[in-house]
């Protein structure tokens, strides 16, 4: 699956193949990956080779290192695809306003859209996510993954694969969540708005649907950027 790579900037190589198997959904979303040991041997590389790669990969948000735990992949095989995207679109260095703004145009959209194309089996998916944000809620664990995960969802129930596509490149940097969901209280409004949502949706009340992800969207923007008037991020009227 894995073999040596060429010495001179090694790490890209390892990048490129580690990145590959995502890609081909060879590495799942939640595989642990070897330890540095194993891929030092593998690769016939320094282990600060491995760990330039790893860094790297977990810049690109397709790893995880935890510490005393080892390097998870948390990419699906679809969001490493869209990766080389994010990177053309949106940039560390971009403000936070600006994705969010790209969010607030997207999602409403995308939830009337699930609301229309959903079939039973995954409205039944999309509550079961939500069990899962309430039982990391209960526990105190980061809920971030299953906010995650709900929204990158309705996005595919949507069925629009170029909106989804652009959802997923939106919502790569992940900043608007780690930035938003940093108190018990903000995470209990962020599961009762997903409830509102999936309210709506099982309804196939599509207006509806919109709506409360724009009002969703909305309380979080309350949050993050106390209403900031003006520039291309400011918050939108509905119309």
């Amino acid at each position: 699956m894995l073999k040596a790579v060429e010495k001179k900037r090694a790490y890209e190589d390892i990048v490129k193949q580690i990145r590959a198997l995502i890609e081909k959904g060879k590495l799942k979303r939640g595989d642990q990956l070897p330890v540095e040991r194993e891929l030092s041997e593998t690769f016939k590389v320094s282990r600060a080779t491995v760990r330039e790669a790893i860094m790297n990969l977990e810049t690109m948000r397709l790893v995880r290192r935890r510490q005393g735990d080892g390097t998870y992949v948390i990419a699906s095989s679809e969001e490493a695809l869209v990766q080389p995207l994010a990177s053309v679109l949106f940039h560390e260095k971009d403000d936070i306003i600006d994705i969010f703004f790209i969010r607030k145009i997207i999602e409403p959209e995308v939830a009337q859209l699930a609301s229309a194309n959903a079939s039973p089996d995954e409205v039944l998916e999309l509550e079961e996510v939500l069990k899962e944000q309430e039982k990391a809620l209960a526990r105190g664990r980061e809920v971030i993954q299953k906010d995650a995960d709900f929204h990158h969802l309705l996005a595919r129930m949507s069925r629009n694969r170029v909106l989804e596509r652009l959802f997923l490149a939106a919502n790569l940097l992940g900043k608007t969540r780690e930035k938003y969901l940093q108190t018990e209280e903000r995470m209990r409004k962020s599961l009762r708005g997903h409830r509102k949502i999936l309210e709506a949706i099982r309804k196939g009340h599509g207006a509806e649907a919109r709506k409360a992800m724009r009002k969703h969207l909305e309380e979080v923007e309350n949050v993050l950027f106390s209403r900031k008037k003006g520039g291309g991020g400011g918050p939108l009227k509905e119309g």
